[in-house]
């Protein structure tokens, strides 16, 4: 006498096949493989973030209680050592000299490299690919490379030592990248949405602003995190055309906790966690259009 199980019996019909197998998939066996290689991420991660966890940890440590101690201890925290690194380091100062630079680089590099995309991916005629080559080219050469160079024209054109001469550096540069990515990502997008723009009387300029660049919001915001961080984080060109003091980047502040014949630590760990926090928060704000605007980007043309 045979039995037969119904579906009604057992609560499974046939439409939850497919999400059984995918919950079959996901419950993979665990391999003596699969052991080694979360163990290998795990050591990696651990050594990239060792560095970090323990400048903030010492930031917060008095320096007189890690000489007595060592640095090997626990106790002797204390918040001093921030208000000092604010007050020694001029943060105040050299934050506004970064913003000065960072914003008009940011800012002008994503319009431009945005128009140029724009035209590289809607239009189709024989200089594309040549003028795509062209705006990348920058990146592959060494940036020391054209140091002299750049800094003559500066100081015979008169730009050298102010912020200007920076700004048009990192423009240039950085205009290569950003056009690599934002023309692959407007050619995913349907080229119906600009053609009825034309057929209703839109012009080049109107396609553009209101209907092409709203779309390219993600890739945009994963740009800006990714120019936000180098511009920021870059010291090279303003110690190449700048020589006044006062108008350096926060990155300089750094080098004024340290004394010519004694460097407190502690105060230095504190003044390297206040010069990474403004890009840890732009990248938290933006980190939801991060990750999928550049891989639609960039894996797609």
């Amino acid at each position: 006498m045979s039995t037969s199980t119904s579906p009604a019996r057992t609560g499974r019909t046939p439409a939850d096949a497919p999400a059984r197998a995918a919950g079959a998939e996901r419950r993979r066996p665990v391999t003596a493989r699969r052991v080694v290689l979360y163990a290998v991420l795990a050591v990696v991660s651990l050594a990239w973030l060792f560095p970090v966890l323990w400048a903030v940890y010492n930031s917060f440590r008095d320096y007189g209680y890690t000489a007595l101690n060592g640095y090997v201890s626990f106790g002797g925290f204390t918040l001093d050592n921030y208000g000092r690194a604010w007050e020694q380091g001029n943060f105040g100062q050299f934050f506004v000299n970064t913003l000065i630079i960072v914003v008009p680089s940011v800012l002008v590099t994503l319009f431009l490299a945005s128009m140029v995309a724009f035209v590289l991916a809607r239009f189709s005629w024989k200089l594309n690919v040549p003028m795509l080559v062209f705006f990348t080219a920058a990146n592959l050469l060494p940036q020391q490379a054209l140091l002299i160079p750049l800094f003559r024209f500066f100081l015979r054109v008169g730009l050298y030592d102010t912020y200007w001469a920076v700004i048009i550096v990192h423009i240039a540069f950085q205009m290569g990248f950003c056009t690599f990515v934002l023309s692959n990502y407007m050619k995913t997008l349907p080229k119906e949405l600009t053609e009825a723009a034309f057929v209703d009387g839109a012009s080049v300029l109107r396609q553009y602003w209101q209907i092409v660049l709203p779309l390219c919001r993600p890739p945009l915001a994963a740009l800006a995190t990714l120019q936000v961080t180098w511009v920021y984080n870059d010291f090279f060109w303003a110690v190449a055309f700048l020589s006044t003091g006062s108008k350096f980047p926060v990155t300089s502040a750094l080098a004024n906790l340290q004394g010519q014949f004694f460097i407190d630590y502690n105060l230095l760990s504190a003044g390297s966690v206040i010069v990474a926090v403004p890009t840890l928060v732009v990248f938290f704000a933006l980190q939801r259009h991060f990750v999928s605007g550049l891989t639609l980007g960039a894996n797609k043309g």
